[in-house]
């Protein structure tokens, strides 16, 4: 199975993102522009694009970068709830419509600011059992039509969208990813995610959550293609190893020096908290994976970092890959710089 690597676009309103150059206009149109041809020019197939309440309208940006660039995909994150299933799916394949099948969607269900803008929600097990009919639904308004369907959440009488996606070979629609590392969360992607995505666990924790996610597909029977997976974490890369480890400790050093905020709906969240605890197993595991920013606010893909030279970060992502991972987003600030250094240096050693 093909390799698929894409960058991230932080897509946020206030500069400095995870120590990111805060540059003047550092989310306008043409910086981001600049940023997904950067994508393009080193190597990358796309970028996802980050979400949240209180981040600019994470389609609309997808929209904007798709019409001024010609390979690149952007992985479009997006929340049941700030979209009701028939709504994105019309907006969504008219996106891939018009870029010619290059859209890719994350579905996110992690808890948000939903009072903002008018949502509520229950339980773990709502939460969950929701984004199951999302991705159901959406999955049925894109490949048929006058759609009824009658759930628990959701419901549409005689729906057909207006545009379909595009259609190829292994691709009847947008590939849908999908995160969380709860029970609730597992039982939904191994039935109905195209992708499962890991952040930056160790080896072994890969290996068990693979194993665990194909037997509940072998236990809770699957309509779909085979469920790959992907890994998004921060690579640090740099000419030699013994520099990689001297600028992510000073990172480190850095960030505790101005570590204050920490949002709690996110570190309740299970993966975080599995890649929190990795810290009380080691300061760095599998040889370059570096749990210390854990401690010190970084959170999600920025909890724990693949630190070396390009050699040392392929060897580390070569070993997901003997996993079973097939889609890596990688990342590091400054965003720009790192796009073509990451790019170059990182991505030819993967593609051998």
């Amino acid at each position: 199975m093909s390799l698929e690597t894409l960058w991230y676009i932080p897509n946020q309103v206030e500069p400095g993102h995870r120590g990111d150059d805060a540059v003047q206009d550092h989310n306008s149109l043409d910086r981001l522009t600049e940023l997904a041809e950067l994508t393009e020019r080193h190597g990358w197939g796309g970028a996802l694009l980050g979400t949240g309440w209180g981040r600019p309208d994470t389609l609309t940006v997808a929209t904007a970068l798709a019409a001024r660039t010609s390979t690149f995909q952007p992985l479009v994150a997006i929340r049941p709830g700030y979209w009701q299933p028939a709504h994105f799916a019309s907006a969504s394949s008219t996106l891939d419509e018009l870029s010619g099948g290059r859209l890719l969607v994350n579905i996110v269900s992690g808890q948000d600011n939903l009072a903002a803008y008018g949502d509520s929600e229950g339980d773990q097990a709502q939460r969950y059992g929701r984004t199951r009919e999302f991705l159901q639904l959406v999955r049925r308004l894109w490949t048929e039509e006058d759609v009824t369907f009658a759930g628990e959440y959701f419901s549409v009488t005689g729906s057909t969208v207006a545009t379909r996606p595009v259609a190829r070979e292994g691709r009847p629609h947008p590939r849908l990813y999908f995160g969380g590392a709860s029970p609730a969360a597992e039982r939904v992607a191994a039935t109905d995610a195209d992708v499962q995505l890991f952040w930056g666990e160790p080896l072994d924790g890969i290996a068990e959550r693979i194993d665990r996610l194909k037997g509940l597909t072998a236990e809770l029977g699957r309509e779909h293609a085979p469920l790959e997976f992907g890994l998004r974490i921060t690579t640090l890369v740099r000419d030699t190893t013994d520099q990689a480890w001297a600028d992510a400790e000073a990172k480190v050093a850095k960030m505790a020096e101005s570590s204050t905020y920490r949002d709690e709906r996110r570190f309740k969240a299970v993966g975080q908290q599995r890649l929190l605890e990795l810290a009380d197993r080691g300061e760095v595991l599998d040889d370059i994976l570096y749990t210390a920013p854990g401690r010190y606010g970084g959170g999600g893909a920025g909890t724990t970092w693949l630190v070396g030279s390009a050699q040392d970060v392929a060897k580390a992502l070569r070993k997901y890959q003997d996993l079973g991972i097939t889609h890596f987003i990688l990342s590091d600030t400054p965003y720009r710089e790192e796009i073509i250094r990451i790019g170059d240096q990182l991505l030819p050693l993967l593609s051998n």
